[in-house]
């Protein structure tokens, strides 16, 4: 999940075993529908826009859909255990005005909570050259740099450095969509932390202390941190949400049993489309 580009032989030499047994369980795990596909995630505040964050109740998707898309366009959805659903939507600009809108807008279902997600640095100084690569990377994350290079009429030199580029950027992701449903023995669940001072200090402190329950790595937001976390069982998933409230400079914490993650790509690949049609090579994005 953290990075599907990864090969099966440098995986498993992290873990100790072979990249052919590394191969064997990642195609058992795509033909019991665990792993749904490998994909690419980008941050918004990459291309240069904000983000809003809505804890909301109720499961339709359409519907809840229709609700976020009065506001921004759709990132992503994940329906709860427990009848809560945590979405995004991606917006331009003037996300206070974007809050209020939300507010008054999405009548049609109960928003428990709405937050800005801050731009925590991500680089954002993307070329041309590299948004052709992410729009057929998009199609197929783990594609060979030879194959992106005959499709792209690219050099591999060039390539190589253009993934190697998105590689670095912590707001691009190589990862993958799975069925939280279909992991059987274990309990992947999220644990949404509100942080009242040090924001780094904090995840460093996290990071020691729960890294070997990770299922990702974490998410930073404006004020928050979002643990991704698996356990065996209900009771231990609770006993690790007490912990995590526990840290020094963790105001509260929310427990999530995701039921299914749906990450929407339509505003990506309007993003590059607009992007490319700038006359300048290098793209340089600020977020107001």
């Amino acid at each position: 999940m953290n990075n599907c580009r990864e090969s099966d032989r440098q995986i498993g030499k992290e873990l100790g075993v072979s990249g052919g047994a590394v191969r064997a369980r990642i195609r058992k795990m795509e033909n019991s529908q665990i792993i749904e596909k490998f994909t690419i995630r980008v941050e918004p505040p990459v291309l240069g826009y904000g983000v809003l964050y809505f804890v909301v109740t109720g499961q339709n998707m359409e519907e809840i859909l229709e609700q976020v898309s009065l506001v921004g366009e759709p990132f992503f959805v994940v329906p709860c255990v427990g009848g809560i659903t945590v979405c995004s939507i991606v917006v331009k600009d003037n996300l206070e005005q974007k809050i209020e809108l939300a507010k008054q807008l999405m009548k049609d279902v109960r928003v428990l909570s709405i937050f800005e997600a801050e731009n925590p640095g991500y680089a954002s100084n993307l070329t041309k050259t590299d948004l052709e690569i992410l729009e057929k990377l998009m199609r197929d994350p783990r594609q060979k740099i030879e194959t992106i290079a005959k499709i792209t009429n690219l050099s591999t030199k060039t390539v190589t450095r253009c993934l190697e580029k998105l590689q670095e950027n912590e707001g691009v992701q190589f990862t993958l969509i799975y069925d939280p449903t279909k992991i059987q023995g274990f309990i992947s669940h999220a644990i949404l932390t509100w942080i009242e001072r040090d924001l780094k200090e904090t995840l460093s402190d996290m990071n020691k202390k729960f890294s070997e329950s990770f299922i990702q790595i974490p998410f930073i937001a404006k004020n928050q941190i979002v643990l991704f976390m698996y356990s065996d069982d209900i009771f231990k998933m609770d006993e690790l949400a007490q912990e995590v409230r526990k840290v020094k400079n963790v105001k509260s914490a929310d427990l999530f049993i995701p039921k299914k993650i749906t990450f929407i790509q339509k505003w990506l690949e309007n993003s590059i489309k607009d992007a490319k049609q700038s006359t300048t090579l290098h793209l340089s994005y600020h977020t107001n």
